[in-house]
Protein backbone atom coordinates (compact mmCIF):
# COMPACT_ATOMS: atom_id res chain seq x y z
CA UNK A 1 0.00 0.00 0.00
CA UNK A 2 1.44 3.35 -1.02
CA UNK A 3 1.72 6.14 1.54
CA UNK A 4 -0.36 9.22 0.78
CA UNK A 5 1.86 12.27 0.06
CA UNK A 6 -0.55 14.41 2.07
CA UNK A 7 -0.54 12.18 5.14
CA UNK A 8 0.70 13.72 8.45
CA UNK A 9 3.71 11.41 8.49
CA UNK A 10 4.71 12.38 4.96
CA UNK A 11 4.42 16.10 5.72
CA UNK A 12 6.48 15.69 8.89
CA UNK A 13 9.25 13.89 7.01
CA UNK A 14 9.22 16.63 4.41
CA UNK A 15 9.55 19.37 7.07
CA UNK A 16 12.39 17.51 8.80
CA UNK A 17 14.15 17.10 5.48
CA UNK A 18 13.81 20.81 4.73
CA UNK A 19 15.12 21.72 8.19
CA UNK A 20 18.16 19.54 7.63
CA UNK A 21 18.76 21.28 4.33
CA UNK A 22 18.46 24.69 6.01
CA UNK A 23 20.96 23.68 8.70
CA UNK A 24 23.32 22.50 6.01
CA UNK A 25 22.96 25.83 4.18
CA UNK A 26 23.64 27.73 7.41
CA UNK A 27 26.85 25.79 7.95
CA UNK A 28 27.91 26.73 4.43
CA UNK A 29 27.16 30.39 5.15
CA UNK A 30 29.06 30.18 8.43
CA UNK A 31 31.90 28.30 6.78
CA UNK A 32 31.63 25.49 9.32
CA UNK A 33 30.37 22.65 7.14
CA UNK A 34 33.59 20.67 7.71
CA UNK A 35 33.64 21.11 11.50
CA UNK A 36 32.30 18.60 14.07
CA UNK A 37 28.58 18.88 14.83
CA UNK A 38 29.11 20.65 18.18
CA UNK A 39 31.24 23.35 16.58
CA UNK A 40 29.10 24.04 13.53
CA UNK A 41 26.91 26.59 15.37
CA UNK A 42 29.29 27.66 18.14
CA UNK A 43 29.41 31.27 19.34
CA UNK A 44 32.91 31.66 17.90
CA UNK A 45 31.73 30.47 14.49
CA UNK A 46 28.73 32.82 14.49
CA UNK A 47 30.87 35.77 15.67
CA UNK A 48 33.38 35.09 12.93
CA UNK A 49 30.61 34.89 10.34
CA UNK A 50 29.13 38.18 11.56
CA UNK A 51 32.55 39.80 11.27
CA UNK A 52 32.95 38.49 7.75
CA UNK A 53 29.48 39.73 6.88
CA UNK A 54 30.33 43.23 8.11
CA UNK A 55 33.51 43.11 6.08
CA UNK A 56 31.45 42.17 3.04
CA UNK A 57 29.07 45.06 3.75
CA UNK A 58 32.04 47.41 3.97
CA UNK A 59 33.23 46.19 0.62
CA UNK A 60 29.76 46.87 -0.76
CA UNK A 61 29.95 50.44 0.51
CA UNK A 62 27.53 50.29 3.44
CA UNK A 63 30.41 50.94 5.83
CA UNK A 64 33.15 53.53 5.38
CA UNK A 65 36.72 52.95 6.46
CA UNK A 66 38.15 55.48 8.91
CA UNK A 67 40.63 56.83 6.38
CA UNK A 68 37.85 57.38 3.81
CA UNK A 69 35.46 59.46 5.94
CA UNK A 70 36.60 62.64 4.16
CA UNK A 71 34.86 61.38 1.01
CA UNK A 72 31.60 62.10 2.85
CA UNK A 73 32.55 64.76 5.41
CA UNK A 74 34.75 67.01 3.31
CA UNK A 75 36.63 68.75 6.12
CA UNK A 76 37.17 65.69 8.30
CA UNK A 77 40.64 65.33 9.89
CA UNK A 78 42.77 62.27 9.21
CA UNK A 79 41.32 59.16 10.88
CA UNK A 80 38.38 60.96 12.53
CA UNK A 81 36.74 57.91 14.16
CA UNK A 82 38.02 58.88 17.63
CA UNK A 83 36.51 62.37 17.61
CA UNK A 84 33.27 61.12 16.04
CA UNK A 85 32.85 58.42 18.68
CA UNK A 86 33.98 60.46 21.70
CA UNK A 87 32.62 63.92 20.89
CA UNK A 88 29.60 63.16 18.70
CA UNK A 89 28.64 59.81 20.30
CA UNK A 90 28.66 58.10 16.90
CA UNK A 91 27.12 54.68 17.54
CA UNK A 92 27.06 52.69 14.32
CA UNK A 93 30.63 51.54 13.86
CA UNK A 94 32.73 48.45 14.30
CA UNK A 95 36.43 47.77 14.56
CA UNK A 96 38.29 45.15 12.57
CA UNK A 97 41.89 44.82 13.66
CA UNK A 98 43.04 48.41 14.12
CA UNK A 99 40.65 49.82 11.50
CA UNK A 100 37.32 51.47 12.27
CA UNK A 101 34.36 51.19 9.92
CA UNK A 102 31.51 53.69 10.20
CA UNK A 103 27.98 53.50 8.83
CA UNK A 104 27.77 55.46 5.58
CA UNK A 105 24.16 56.56 6.04
CA UNK A 106 24.87 57.97 9.51
CA UNK A 107 27.94 59.81 8.24
CA UNK A 108 25.81 61.42 5.54
CA UNK A 109 23.23 62.53 8.13
CA UNK A 110 25.95 63.83 10.44
CA UNK A 111 27.51 65.77 7.58
CA UNK A 112 24.15 67.48 6.96
CA UNK A 113 23.94 68.52 10.62
CA UNK A 114 27.52 69.83 10.61
CA UNK A 115 26.77 71.93 7.54
CA UNK A 116 23.57 73.21 9.12
CA UNK A 117 25.51 74.33 12.22
CA UNK A 118 28.47 75.64 10.20
CA UNK A 119 30.95 73.28 11.88
CA UNK A 120 34.22 72.42 10.19
CA UNK A 121 35.19 69.06 11.69
CA UNK A 122 38.91 69.51 11.12
CA UNK A 123 38.86 72.94 12.75
CA UNK A 124 36.92 71.53 15.70
CA UNK A 125 39.47 68.74 16.06
CA UNK A 126 42.31 71.27 16.12
CA UNK A 127 40.41 73.36 18.66
CA UNK A 128 40.03 70.38 21.00
CA UNK A 129 43.74 69.65 20.74
CA UNK A 130 44.60 73.27 21.48
CA UNK A 131 42.26 73.35 24.49
CA UNK A 132 43.75 70.14 25.85
CA UNK A 133 47.27 71.53 25.47
CA UNK A 134 46.31 74.83 27.12
CA UNK A 135 44.52 73.07 29.98
CA UNK A 136 47.59 70.95 30.68
CA UNK A 137 49.65 74.14 30.82
CA UNK A 138 47.19 75.79 33.24
CA UNK A 139 47.02 72.69 35.43
CA UNK A 140 50.79 72.43 35.47
CA UNK A 141 51.37 75.98 36.72
CA UNK A 142 48.46 76.03 39.17
CA UNK A 143 49.14 72.76 41.00
CA UNK A 144 52.23 71.72 42.96
CA UNK A 145 54.25 68.90 41.53
CA UNK A 146 53.43 65.65 43.25
CA UNK A 147 56.01 63.00 43.93
CA UNK A 148 55.29 59.41 43.03
CA UNK A 149 53.65 57.33 45.74
CA UNK A 150 55.82 54.77 47.45
CA UNK A 151 54.72 51.79 49.42
CA UNK A 152 57.39 52.37 52.09
CA UNK A 153 58.12 55.78 53.56
CA UNK A 154 59.16 57.58 56.72
CA UNK A 155 57.83 60.96 57.78
CA UNK A 156 60.42 62.96 59.77
CA UNK A 157 59.59 63.27 63.44
CA UNK A 158 57.61 66.37 64.34
CA UNK A 159 56.85 67.21 60.73
CA UNK A 160 53.33 68.60 60.36
CA UNK A 161 51.36 71.62 59.18
CA UNK A 162 53.51 72.18 56.11
CA UNK A 163 51.24 73.61 53.44
CA UNK A 164 50.52 76.73 51.46
CA UNK A 165 47.23 78.48 50.85
CA UNK A 166 46.81 80.20 47.50
CA UNK A 167 46.89 83.96 47.66
CA UNK A 168 43.73 85.92 47.03
CA UNK A 169 42.66 86.15 43.41
CA UNK A 170 43.36 89.40 41.56
CA UNK A 171 40.79 92.15 41.40
CA UNK A 172 38.06 91.15 38.97
CA UNK A 173 37.95 94.62 37.45
CA UNK A 174 41.69 94.45 36.73
CA UNK A 175 41.23 91.28 34.68
CA UNK A 176 38.16 92.62 32.91
CA UNK A 177 40.11 95.75 31.96
CA UNK A 178 42.87 93.62 30.48
CA UNK A 179 40.32 91.71 28.42
CA UNK A 180 38.85 95.03 27.30
CA UNK A 181 42.32 96.22 26.23
CA UNK A 182 42.89 92.99 24.35
CA UNK A 183 39.60 93.50 22.50
CA UNK A 184 40.75 96.98 21.51
CA UNK A 185 43.98 95.50 20.13
CA UNK A 186 41.93 92.89 18.30
CA UNK A 187 40.01 95.60 16.49
CA UNK A 188 42.95 97.96 16.01
CA UNK A 189 45.25 95.41 14.40
CA UNK A 190 42.49 93.55 12.55
CA UNK A 191 43.39 90.30 14.32
CA UNK A 192 40.19 88.63 13.13
CA UNK A 193 42.18 88.00 9.95
CA UNK A 194 44.57 85.72 11.84
CA UNK A 195 42.64 84.61 14.94
CA UNK A 196 39.55 82.44 15.43
CA UNK A 197 37.34 82.90 18.50
CA UNK A 198 35.31 80.14 20.13
CA UNK A 199 33.19 79.37 23.19
CA UNK A 200 31.25 82.61 23.19
CA UNK A 201 34.37 84.62 22.31
CA UNK A 202 36.38 83.55 25.35
CA UNK A 203 38.93 81.30 23.64
CA UNK A 204 41.31 82.29 20.83
CA UNK A 205 43.28 80.17 18.35
CA UNK A 206 45.82 81.35 15.80
CA UNK A 207 44.83 80.46 12.22
CA UNK A 208 47.57 78.12 11.09
CA UNK A 209 47.51 77.42 7.35
CA UNK A 210 50.34 75.13 6.37
CA UNK A 211 50.61 76.19 2.72
CA UNK A 212 50.79 79.93 3.51
CA UNK A 213 52.45 80.00 6.91
CA UNK A 214 55.92 80.42 5.42
CA UNK A 215 54.93 83.70 3.78
CA UNK A 216 53.16 85.30 6.73
CA UNK A 217 54.92 88.33 8.19
CA UNK A 218 56.81 87.04 11.28
CA UNK A 219 55.81 90.10 13.31
CA UNK A 220 52.14 89.59 12.52
CA UNK A 221 52.42 85.91 13.35
CA UNK A 222 54.15 86.60 16.67
CA UNK A 223 51.69 89.34 17.60
CA UNK A 224 48.69 87.13 16.81
CA UNK A 225 50.02 84.17 18.77
CA UNK A 226 50.90 86.32 21.77
CA UNK A 227 47.46 87.93 21.68
CA UNK A 228 45.83 84.48 21.69
CA UNK A 229 47.82 83.38 24.74
CA UNK A 230 47.08 86.59 26.65
CA UNK A 231 43.40 86.41 25.74
CA UNK A 232 43.06 82.77 26.80
CA UNK A 233 44.99 83.40 30.01
CA UNK A 234 42.89 86.44 30.97
CA UNK A 235 39.61 84.67 30.29
CA UNK A 236 40.74 81.62 32.25
CA UNK A 237 41.71 83.91 35.13
CA UNK A 238 38.31 85.61 35.04
CA UNK A 239 36.58 82.24 34.96
CA UNK A 240 38.47 81.10 38.07
CA UNK A 241 37.81 84.38 39.88
CA UNK A 242 34.09 83.96 39.32
CA UNK A 243 34.27 80.32 40.45
CA UNK A 244 36.17 81.40 43.57
CA UNK A 245 33.53 84.02 44.40
CA UNK A 246 30.81 81.42 43.99
CA UNK A 247 32.63 78.96 46.27
CA UNK A 248 33.18 81.69 48.83
CA UNK A 249 29.46 82.36 48.91
CA UNK A 250 28.90 78.64 49.47
CA UNK A 251 31.47 78.61 52.27
CA UNK A 252 34.36 77.03 50.36
CA UNK A 253 37.76 78.70 50.21
CA UNK A 254 39.67 76.61 47.66
CA UNK A 255 40.46 78.08 44.25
Amino acid sequence: MEENDNSPLSREDKILSELKQLKMLFTVLLGTEDLPVKEKFSRAAITKAASEFKKMQAERGEWVENSEVSTIIKHAPYYPAKILIEEFKFKNYFKRGSTYYLKRRDLIDLNKELKKRNINLETYSNLLQDREKFQKYIDNISQPERSKKRRRFTIPEGLENIFSRPYSPPNEELVRNEIKTLWEEYEKYNLSEYVDLYYKNTYAVFKYIYHWDKYLDPRTKKQSKQWCEKFKYANEALKRILEHKKKKILGKNDL
